[in-house]
């Protein structure tokens, strides 16, 4: 009775929290609400499971990333970010959740993890179902005869079939006559004065949140975990000839060796090509040097996986190759970096380009690490791989790139005299101070005038009054467009 009346409780407590997801989420634009649901939502997790968590540091980390991500949605104002980070906010809190509460023996980058990911998934819906089942079972029909179940069965099938006969019927009717029609028009009419389908919606949303929160809150109290015996399956080893391996290597090392000799001031020098404009230059070098080192990369990760040396010799001689082949994508991804910065130095700073450039020095550290992994066999590369991928990915939201692509877009118009007005225009709220900050610098320039002004009418249709859209940019931004005299 006991383990009924908690379980009871710990339901009305994922009905607030569903209640809260609902206010947080489907008011307008998300800004402080995030943080404020992910704040509770963490507060139930370890009222349910306690602080003993498994895999402490890792789980530390992504609950770190978590929080800094949430937190993004508070303190910057990115549309690019806003949009991404809604789905993989869930999807990091979910992998999180499980593997705090997986043992630490099973290894967090292994096929038996995602598995399981992935059965708590089937698992969370599936207690939801059987939960729904048994409650009526216990709370409708406990009390009742057969006879009177059975009827109540029957009122409910006939309902599935007579609702949608009822719909054709009333619609024949009100074709055949006008003052009936004007009579049952009126009924919608007063309805959605009363917000009925609205509440009905916003209701539905925050009970079935509630209910997915109950059942992955049961099911990750249970944290059993299948041996994992049964879970591998033996399966042959795939290998790569080595002798062919290190064939393929030789030759594009050596073609990688030709060309940056022979086209050295073609990469780094100011001389251009006599086919292409500076634009062509720039661009199409780009891509190019970036997709072969991918390349590279793709090649250099199939070999360590699949290839064994064998003889100590060729072991030695194959990881030489492999050096080379490190060295020589990290010229090429200077030279594509060089070429970028070539690029917007004559055409200005977008998001896709900065986004460009950080890609590329995520790339430079995941080299530098595989070249110590040639050397250092026991390391492991994959934990490494993912760890990076997220505190990059974190990272990326932690910097205001939108604010770092105006102030390089406002010096280069300091130099210059020239900006894309806009592309600023099309940026978020970072844009729009980028904009004031270029008025107060030139009052005179083109159209600049017009669109602030343009902006300033826009702002007075705003819901600013909402506490779940609150932002420090967002506020900042509006106050200065507020105050802002246009001549």
């Amino acid at each position: 009775m006991k383990q009924r009346q908690r379980t009871f409780l710990f339901l009305l407590i994922c009905l607030g929290l569903g209640i809260l997801a609902e206010l947080c989420f489907f008011h307008g634009v998300i800004g402080i609400s995030y943080p404020i649901f992910i704040a509770a939502f963490y507060a139930v997790l370890y009222y349910r499971l306690g602080f003993k968590v498994s895999h402490r540091r890792i789980g530390l980390l992504l609950m770190v990333m978590i929080w800094v991500l949430s937190a993004s949605f508070l303190f910057y104002d990115n549309e690019f970010f806003y949009g991404i980070n809604i789905f993989v906010i869930p999807v990091f809190v979910f992998v999180h959740i499980v593997l705090i509460t997986t043992p630490n023996h099973v290894d967090w980058v292994s096929l038996v993890f995602f598995n399981r990911v992935v059965q708590k998934i089937s698992q969370t819906f599936s207690y939801v179902k059987r939960w729904l089942k048994i409650s009526f079972k216990r709370t409708l029909f406990r009390q009742m005869s057969n006879e009177t179940s059975n009827t109540i069965k029957r009122i409910v099938k006939g309902l599935f079939v007579g609702v949608p006969l009822l719909i054709v019927i009333t619609i024949l009717l009100i074709s055949a006559d006008e003052k009936f029609a004007n009579i049952m028009m009126e009924i919608p009419e007063f309805i959605l004065k009363l917000n009925f389908l609205e509440y009905f919606f916003r209701f539905g949303a925050a009970l079935m949140l509630s209910l997915l929160f109950f059942g992955a809150f049961q099911t990750l109290k249970k944290r059993y975990v299948l041996p994992l015996g049964r879970q591998t399956v033996q399966s042959e080893k795939v290998t790569w000839d080595s002798v062919i391996a290190g064939t393929i290597l030789v030759l594009l090392n050596a073609i990688y060796l030709l060309f940056v000799v022979i086209q050295f001031t073609y990469f780094f020098g100011d001389a251009l090509h006599e086919d292409y404009t500076y634009a062509e230059y720039a661009r199409r070098g780009f891509f190019e040097l970036v997709l072969v080192t991918v390349i590279n990369w793709t090649l250099l990760l199939i070999c360590l996986k699949l290839v064994k040396a064998g003889k100590k010799g060729y072991g030695f001689f194959m990881k030489a190759m492999y050096s080379l082949l490190i060295v020589a994508s990290g010229f090429m991804l200077a030279s594509a970096y060089i070429r970028l910065s070539a690029y917007e130095a004559a055409y200005g700073f977008t998001l896709d380009r900065i986004l460009a450039h950080t890609f590329m020095l995520f790339l430079m550290v995941i080299f530098a690490y595989t070249l110590i992994r040639v050397w250092l066999e026991g390391i492991s590369i994959a934990h490494f791989y993912i760890i990076a991928g997220l505190l990059f990915y974190t990272g990326l939201n932690t910097i205001n790139l939108e604010e770092v692509i105006v102030d390089n877009n406002l010096n280069r118009y300091e130099e210059t005299g020239k900006i894309d007005i806009y592309y600023l225009d099309s940026l978020s709220y970072s844009g729009i101070d980028g904009l004031i900050t270029l008025y107060e610098k030139d009052p005179n320039y083109p159209e600049l005038s017009v669109m602030l002004e343009h902006r300033k009418e826009m702002i007075e249709h705003l819901r600013l009054d909402t506490w779940q859209s609150f932002n420090f940019k967002k506020q900042q931004v509006v106050k200065r467009l507020q105050e802002l005299e246009l001549k």
